[in-house]
C-alpha cells in the first residue's frame, strides 16, 4: 500500500553558541557534550515526552577520536534520553547537519516516524581538518580528479580564478561579514536560538597549591571581530598557492559547535500540543567537479527550486555557507541571489564553521529569523568537499 506524502514540523531549533578552535572557549569540551546540551534543550523548550522520539540522525564531518563510535548514539544517551530512542551518526562533510535533517523529515514525510532528531556536532578542536589520521586513497596521485585530492583552499582559488573574483572582493566580502555579525550580536539576533552553556574551567594555583575553578556561561559566538577592517584583511598573505587570493581571513574560520531540531508529524503536533516553528518543505544535493567543489550550491539550489516549485524571488532568507569568500561571491554572482538576502546576520568567515554542525547551527538561524521577522521561505546551502552542493528550503508556518 502506497503511503501518502505528509508534512514535517520543525518544532523547536537550538544551538550552542561558535566557539573558534583550536584555541576557543570549547577547546576542551566534547562535540557529544555540546550536542547533548542542545537535545535537552529542544525537549525541555517542547515538554514533550522523549519516549516518543522514534528515531536520531546526527551529522559529522570527522566521525573519529572523541566523536566516534556512533557520536549521535552516545549524546542521546548523555542527553537522558530513554535507551528506547535509537540513533546514528551520518556524514555528508560540511552538510552533515543539514543533511540529517532533510533525512529526518523523509522519514515523517513517508509515514515512517511521527517525532525526530536531528542535528550536528563537530570540535575541530578535538579532531582537525581532515581527521586525526588522514589515509588517502593512493589513487588521487595518478588522477587527481579523485575526491579530496584538492585541498580545500586550492579548490578556492580555482573557483576565483575561473569566476574572476578579486582579492578586494574577497576582503570586503570578509570585512562585512563581521560587520553584519557584530550587529547581530549587539542586537541579540542570536539569543533566541542559542542554548547558554555552563562551563568549569581548572587549573593549578601554584602559589596556594589549590586547584581553580573557573566557571562561565557562554552564549555568544567567538569569531566576530570588531577591529577587522578591509585594509588588514588586504595585508594578509596567500594561505594556498603563492600568487593566490584566498587567505586566513577571507576563509571560515575552524569552529567548535553543535545545533539540533525536532521534527514532528501533523499528527504528533496534533497529540503533542506542539507549535510548528517551520516546515521542511525539501533538499537536494548536487555533484560538481572536485577542484571547484566550492561552486556547488549554484547546482543544487536550482534542482531544490524545480523540486519544491517555489522561485527564488521567494525566498526572503538565504544562509549560504561562507566557506570561502572566493565561493560564496562566485555562487552568489552565478546563481543570481540577493546579496541583501544572504547571510543577513554574516556568515562562516565571521561567526565560524563546525564542519558537519554548520548546517544545522544555520537552520535554526533561519527558523528563528522567520519566526522574528515573519518571513516566509528560508534556504540554507553550502558546498561541500570532494564536489557537491547542498541546498534545503524552510517555510515558516
Amino acid at each position: 500500500m502506497s503511503k501518502q506524502i505528509q508534512d514535517a514540523y520543525i518544532v523547536a531549533a537550538t544551538r550552542t553558541a561558535v566557539g573558534k578552535a583550536p584555541r576557543g572557549m570549547f577547546r576542551n569540551t566534547r562535540s557529544d557534550d555540546l550536542l547533548a546540551h542542545c537535545i535537552r534543550n529542544l525537549i525541555k523548550q517542547t515538554g514533550v515526552d522523549p519516549k516518543h522520539i522514534d528515531d536520531a540522525i546526527i551529522g559529522c564531518a570527522m566521525p573519529e577520536g572523541e566523536q566516534g563510535m556512533n557520536m549521535a548514539r552516545i549524546a542521546v544517551l548523555l542527553a537522558g534520553l530513554p535507551d528506547t530512542v535509537s540513533a546514528m551518526t551520518i556524514n555528508r562533510f560540511c552538510a552533515s547537519g543539514s543533511q540529517a535533517i532533510g533525512l529526518a523529515a523523509d522519514r515523517i514525510r513517508l509515514g515512517d516516524a511521527d517525532l525526530m532528531l536531528a542535528g550536528g556536532a563537530e570540535s575541530m578542536s578535538m579532531i582537525p581538518m581532515m581527521g586525526a589520521k588522514p589515509a588517502f586513497n593512493p589513487a588521487i596521485f595518478t588522477n587527481e580528479n579523485i575526491a579530496i585530492a584538492y585541498g580545500m583552499g586550492i579548490t578556492a582559488e580555482k573557483v576565483a580564478d575561473r569566476w574572476k573574483v578579486s582579492r578586494q572582493d574577497q576582503d570586503e566580502f570578509s570585512y562585512n561579514s563581521h560587520v553584519k555579525a557584530m550587529a547581530a550580536i549587539a542586537a541579540g539576533e542570536f539569543t533566541s536560538e542559542i542554548s547558554p552553556f555552563a562551563l568549569d574551567d581548572h587549573y593549578p594555583d601554584v602559589a596556594s597549591g589549590k586547584i581553580i575553578t573557573d566557571s562561565r556561561v557562554l552564549s555568544t559566538d567567538e569569531g566576530p571581530r570588531k577591529d577587522t577592517t578591509v585594509e588588514g584583511l588586504l595585508k594578509l598573505r596567500p594561505a594556498f598557492r603563492s600568487d593566490g587570493s584566498v587567505t586566513a581571513g577571507n576563509s571560515s574560520q575552524m569552529s567548535d559547535g553543535a545545533g539540533a531540531v525536532l521534527l514532528a508529524s501533523e499528527k504528533a503536533v496534533r497529540e503533542m500540543n506542539l507549535k510548528p516553528l517551520a516546515r521542511w518543505v525539501g533538499h537536494c544535493v548536487a555533484g560538481v567537479a572536485p577542484e571547484i567543489m566550492g561552486i556547488g550550491p549554484k547546482e543544487a539550489i536550482p534542482k531544490l527550486l524545480k523540486q519544491t516549485g517555489v522561485k527564488l524571488d521567494d525566498i526572503d532568507w538565504i544562509e549560504l555557507n561562507e566557506a570561502f569568500a572566493a565561493q560564496a561571491l562566485a555562487v552568489m554572482r552565478d546563481s543570481g541571489l540577493n546579496p541583501d538576502r544572504v547571510n543577513p546576520l554574516g556568515g562562516a568567515i565571521a561567526l565560524g564553521h563546525p564542519l558537519g554542525a554548520t548546517g544545522a547551527i544555520r537552520t535554526a538561524t533561519i527558523v528563528h529569523a522567520l519566526q522574528r521577522r515573519q518571513l516566509r521561505y528560508g534556504m540554507v546551502s553550502m558546498c561541500i568537499g570532494t564536489g557537491m552542493g547542498f541546498a534545503g528550503l524552510i517555510e515558516r508556518v
